[in-house]
């Protein structure tokens, strides 16, 4: 049986802890958070830091669920223990502190939506993408703001945060450096440091483009959704509430639990020296997509504006 250490038993570990406690071959064997949220089942140890817990479980996989910053050191320290990691975006908000280390190579971000139907497909044999268009309405109330979440040195922004599925994997089918930035931050409720909307235009070269649409005031019903302009003319379009459809039929959209599982799989199975599942995202390509969200709000026009609530 496989042994997981579970790194951060807060809002995201807990659907984690969904996830594995569902899996085959895999046993939760501890949980470390100095003030878990989520209390562990009979039999499951409880430490309140992953070094002691690392050294007395020996664990095959380490899923890290910390806020950035504390995740990227936990994951690296977990590497470094022989562990196979998956550490939950953004991991870290600092591109530079993505510099390549030895045990890197263990490591992959917890982008699951990457695991949807046919998308595995796609990412082993890119198309030649000329626009992508990344959607996101979702409504997050002030009690998500809150801890480590309520400053953009901590958190990062929507894009770190919220729309970051979409806009990695339509990064991963569009080679190329950032050539210009035309995006606007809007800031209405004033709940956090981080915006209630951004919206981005991203030129790449090759005349590739991005546009970005993203924001967590909607009324409306969630989605997050990526659509695809080939260079053929074919038009793709990955959709679900969070991208969980893939390509496929939303209907038939497999659950995030279910999508987890096939990652852990994947982590564990590269770890060993198996192939590297394509839907698995390398510590290594997380720097270009920080740097790409930096250059977006570096370049950013902000807006204050009243909601309309208020107004």
């Amino acid at each position: 049986m496989t042994r997981v250490l579970l790194v951060g038993a807060g809002e995201v570990g807990a659907k984690h802890l969904a996830a594995l406690s569902e899996a085959d071959h895999l046993t939760v064997a501890g949980i470390a958070d100095p003030a878990p949220r989520t209390e562990p089942a009979p039999g499951i140890a409880s430490f309140a830091s992953w070094r002691p817990a690392l050294a007395a479980l020996k664990p095959d996989l380490v899923v890290v669920a910390a806020p950035p910053g504390t995740a990227l050191t936990a994951a690296r320290e977990a590497a470094a223990s022989g562990a196979a990691v998956i550490v939950e975006k953004p991991a870290v908000t600092d591109p530079a502190a993505l510099t390549p280390r030895p045990g890197d190579e263990r490591i992959f971000v917890g982008f699951q939506p990457h695991f949807a139907p046919l998308l595995g497909e796609l990412l082993a044999q890119p198309p030649a993408v000329e626009r992508a268009e990344v959607r996101l309405a979702v409504r997050r109330d002030p009690a998500y703001f809150r801890d480590w979440r309520r400053t953009y040195a901590t958190a990062g922004g929507v894009l770190h945060q919220q729309a970051i599925h979409g806009l990695a994997l339509a990064l991963r089918l569009m080679p190329g450096d950032v050539d210009n930035v035309t995006a606007a931050v809007v800031h209405r409720r004033g709940l956090a440091e981080t915006e209630d909307r951004i919206t981005a235009d991203i030129e790449l070269s090759g005349g590739r483009r991005v546009h970005v649409d993203a924001q967590v005031d909607h009324e409306g019903p969630p989605a997050h959704e990526l659509a695809l302009q080939l260079a053929e003319g074919q038009r793709l379009c990955v959709r679900g509430r969070n991208l969980e459809a893939g390509l496929g039929d939303p209907a038939a959209a497999p659950t995030h639990e279910q999508l987890r599982r096939l990652m852990y799989a994947a982590a564990l199975d590269a770890a060993a020296g198996g192939p590297t599942h394509p839907s698995l995202f390398p510590l290594s390509a997380l720097r270009r997509l920080l740097e790409v969200i930096d250059r977006v709000y570096r370049d950013a026009t902000r807006v204050h504006a009243a909601h309309p609530a208020a107004a």
